[in-house]
């Protein structure tokens, strides 16, 4: 995360928290930024030196005002005038951190070879809720290298009951073998 991020994410929950509006601004940044990964030309649009600050910040009015609160909507433009649009997910995830740290969420992402189904996500969630006595938000992330099973990577540690790492360790025990 980059010090732009966390100042400015920063600020933005300072300012949310303090009106009353953490959790409004946490559902639209969330929408935003998962919008913006999916199209990261935006990014390079607002930023872009063959427009003015004023072409931006019209594009970002244009955009964003009646969808999104005020307060969401001139944080975007303050980000396009300074030029600090390209950190606009780092702010998100200074927000966020202040945001689960005071709600008392555990943001944990879940790794499968296949989506995980509704039923599946809810029993995850309520097993993690008993062991860590906090409210989860879980992501399921994608990926067919672990090619089943499940690894979770929360609060800075991963649990890794995958095919691909039981298939790790199995090679390991055979190569330290002396037959």
């Amino acid at each position: 995360m980059t010090e732009v991020g966390n100042i400015y994410g920063e600020s933005l929950y300072t300012l949310a928290k303090d009106e009353g509006l953490s959790d409004v601004i946490a559902q639209q940044l969330e929408a935003l930024q998962q919008s913006i990964r999916q199209e990261p030309d935006f990014i390079r649009l607002l930023s872009s030196p063959n427009l003015t600050k004023a072409e931006r910040c019209q594009i970002v009015d244009d955009s964003f005002r009646g969808r999104v609160h005020a307060y969401v909507l001139n944080f975007l433009k303050i980000l396009t005038e300074k030029g600090y649009m390209r950190h606009f997910c780092d702010c998100c995830d200074a927000f966020f951190i202040h945001y689960h740290e005071d709600n008392g969420i555990l943001p944990v992402t879940a790794v499968t070879a296949v989506a995980l189904t509704a039923a599946q996500t809810e029993k995850l969630k309520q097993k993690l809720n008993q062991i860590t006595g906090k409210q989860i938000s879980l992501r399921n992330r994608i990926d067919p290298a672990v090619l089943g099973g499940v690894r979770l990577d929360y609060d800075g540690q991963r649990l890794d009951d995958t095919v691909s790492h039981r298939l790790d360790a199995v090679r390991d025990l055979l190569n330290k073998t002396v037959l």
